[in-house]
């Protein structure tokens, strides 16, 4: 191998993020994939799907870009995958092994395939490589904002809790299958939104324009799954965040800090509706 061949091989093995503007077939290939994903897999309007599917998948190929299309190729992949997941909020032994089967196919074979393709573009760095006060910042401010939303979101949206099913009377197996399940959603989220697809858009795309689309994907998937009414809004716009945050900070720790902090959240404003006076404990 000469000399070249070995830098390119050493280049590949590290991410770099892109900076270049990409083509215009490459940016109507990714918008026809942002039409996709709504309509596949929260709406299930199968037959526009499949053609604005169908229409990014050309356009993808047609590019001639080898790691285009490999990239591309797995994040379409994923979308037909989830297109077909039973994505509900059932926290039944059945229901924790079918949907976690797909949720963790959609995380393993992003990594394993562009593993040995296209290594450094999907990491699972779990600790900063540097210490930054704006982001313990970050995660401390999303304390009081992940319960003031929560609080507001339920105040717009009231029926929000019956999203989620726990018996009349209550019982602390199941608030436990809640919680658990909620939170492992929650850990899958910033693997699967954040980790995978930003991290492979953003190695083709300037990070205004991954981080656009990683959140129409993180708001699809969530809106199927219980995040209705004004949910979109408040999901796309967490969604972002969590995006600009893995930018910043090129790790797992601080957005998956910030994610449990908001299910937390979550758990007891759902346990809350469900049981006035519920505090979630140890008893």
């Amino acid at each position: 191998m000469n000399a070249t061949g070995v830098a390119t091989q050493q280049n590949q093995a590290t991410f770099h993020p892109s900076r270049e503007m990409p083509s215009r077939q490459q940016l109507t290939a990714l918008l026809f994939f942002a039409i996709s994903v709504p309509l596949l897999i929260p709406l299930a309007w199968f037959i526009p799907g499949a053609i604005a599917w169908i229409i990014s998948a050309v356009l993808t190929w047609r590019t001639g870009d080898n790691p285009f299309r490999r990239r591309m190729g797995v994040l379409l992949g994923c979308v037909l995958l989830l297109a077909t997941a039973p994505i509900t909020t059932d926290t039944s032994d059945r229901g924790f092994l079918v949907l976690g089967g797909y949720f963790l196919a959609v995380v393993a074979l992003p990594a394993i395939i562009l593993g040995r393709t296209d290594p450094g573009v999907i990491r699972f760095q779990l600790w900063p490589k540097k210490f930054r006060w704006l982001d313990i910042f970050y995660v401390a401010i999303s304390i009081p904002l992940a319960w003031a939303v929560i609080k507001f979101y339920w105040y717009v949206n009231p029926f929000m809790p019956q999203q989620w099913w726990l018996p009349e009377v209550e019982d602390i197996k199941e608030t436990w299958r809640l919680f658990i399940g909620i939170n492992c959603v929650g850990i899958w989220d910033e693997l699967f939104f954040v980790n995978t697809v930003y991290g492979v858009l953003r190695s083709i795309f300037p990070f205004k324009i991954a981080n656009a689309a990683q959140g129409v994907v993180y708001t699809s998937v969530l809106f199927d799954m219980a995040f209705i009414g004004i949910g979109p809004i408040v999901v796309y716009i967490f969604a972002w965040t969590q995006g600009s945050m893995f930018e910043e900070s090129e790790n797992l720790l601080y957005v998956l800090i910030v994610h449990l902090i908001v299910d937390y959240f979550l758990f007891q404003a759902i346990a809350g509706a469900y049981y006035p006076g519920f505090s979630f404990g140890f008893h």
